[in-house]
């Protein structure tokens, strides 16, 4: 394996400065055996929110038939979201699931939908934003940009870091008994998982975890102590040190993830048997690990998956079709898991995505860039069977279109969607704002859907 590629499977390991985060956590997240895992779901490219999240009654469904044209689809297709009241209003893209899907996730008040969630410097009307009277976020549209901005909350600036690296940079304390970095992506190296004192470790979710000929016949044990001697020697400028401590760290996680991940018969396991996509391994892989959580150690963990791609400019319905199953029912087997288990309340996974797409769909069976998106939560901790946020108005150059398409202007933050996992996950109003430097601009600061 060579360099480029060790990396980008073993992952950084950074340093263990705790950065005073004592003062960061509130009472409940300092309770003896108190654990609590996060996993961020990114949606690459994209993802269609108007088609995820579909107005069900009679009214709201013909407003949004009329204008998608082609890309509707068909009412008595949707899958109902019954509210707390027992009315559905909004319905689910057919492949999300039913029962064995996100409909079931939801039916079992484990899901939330949050709505017209975006990037944002500060709230944004469409008179401010149609005058140009006040900044907006960088790089509109853009790919790479808004899936930065997501990743990392700031949309005025790059940054290096990203807010879940942050998060576990204000965690930190509760994980030094962590035998492994407590932030473990399946999504390679990510600004989402990047801290200024926390770094990732990026797992495989297909053949092994490590260096090859490392392993545990005599020849392979030699070799890796003549490894480990010539990385403790010839140390001196910054970046040799900090290879070689990369180098060892990797090894050193390599020796306990291996075993866990390689498992065949873990309990967790069985909720995935019919599982044979990429995403469903990624969660399978998550699953494993914080079913051995008391080995690992972590008491806070933080986790990136990802699925794509979501940039459907053209073959949407069919590209729509095949994601939305991996995602529907990768997420059901994942969260049925951590029921089984014992720890579904302490278990919350969150969709992100670069941003929704237009309304009226393009000439090629698709759509184009767009802004505000729906976004799903899930998790025994989840406030279910409710959508929170304001629901746009599906109408082209309407009070929420930021033209003449249907791209919607976010009414919900990033910040105020992230405040209320990081809250959640233990972090107080002093460590919010690190991890959020720009969540004052916005009231509320959480959203209670957690």
């Amino acid at each position: 394996m060579d360099r480029r590629s060790f990396l980008t499977h073993a992952g950084a390991l950074g340093g263990a400065a705790a950065l005073a985060q004592l003062g960061a956590f509130s009472a409940h997240a300092q309770a003896a055996g108190d654990y609590k895992a996060l996993i961020c779901v990114f949606l690459y490219g994209g993802n269609d929110g108007n088609n995820t999240v579909v107005p069900n009654d009679a009214a709201g469904y013909a407003n949004y038939a009329s204008v998608r044209g082609p890309l509707a689809l068909a009412q008595a297709s949707l899958l109902p979201l019954v509210d707390g009241t027992g009315a559905a209003p909004f319905a689910l893209h057919p492949a999300l699931g039913g029962a064995t899907g996100l409909q079931g996730l939801w039916d079992a008040g484990q899901l939330a939908v949050v709505a017209n969630v975006g990037t944002l410097l500060h709230p944004l009307t469409q008179a401010q934003y149609l005058a140009s009277s006040v900044p907006v976020p960088q790089n509109l549209f853009s790919h790479i940009d808004q899936q930065h901005q997501w990743q990392s909350s700031l949309s005025d600036a790059p940054s290096n870091t990203g807010w879940g690296g942050r998060l576990a940079d204000q965690v930190a304390a509760l994980n030094a008994s962590s035998t492994v970095p407590a932030m473990i992506s399946t999504a390679g190296n990510n600004l989402f998982v990047t801290g200024s004192a926390s770094q990732a470790l990026a797992i495989p979710t297909t053949g092994t975890f490590g260096l090859a000929g490392i392993g545990t016949s005599s020849a392979a044990i030699a070799r890796r102590t003549a490894l480990e001697t010539l990385l403790g020697l010839d140390r001196g400028p910054d970046l040799v040190n900090a290879a070689q401590d990369v180098m060892a760290g990797s090894l050193k996680s390599a020796e306990i993830v291996n075993p866990i991940l390689a498992s065949t018969t873990t309990p967790v396991s069985a909720y995935f048997a019919s599982q044979t996509s990429g995403f469903a391994r990624q969660l399978l892989a998550i699953a494993k690990l914080i079913e051995a959580r008391a080995v690992l150690g972590a008491r806070r963990q933080v986790f990136l998956v990802s699925l794509g791609s979501f940039d459907t400019h053209s073959l949407e319905l069919r590209t729509h079709d095949t994601l939305f199953a991996e995602l529907g029912s990768g997420l059901k087997a994942f969260h049925d898991a951590m029921n089984g288990i014992g720890v579904g309340p302490s278990v919350t996974s969150f969709t992100l995505s670069d941003f929704s797409r237009t309304l009226k769909p393009n000439s090629t069976g698709g759509t184009d860039h767009a802004w505000g998106n729906h976004h799903f939560v899930a998790g025994g901790a989840v406030k279910g069977r409710k959508m929170y946020g304001r629901w746009p108005t599906l109408a082209l150059g309407g009070p929420d279109d930021a033209g003449s398409e249907g791209r919607w202007i976010p009414t919900i933050a990033v910040d105020q969607y992230a405040a209320t996992l990081a809250s959640w996950f233990g972090v107080n109003a002093q460590g919010l704002s690190a991890v959020l430097p720009n969540l004052a601009a916005f009231t509320p600061s959480t959203l209670g859907f957690v």
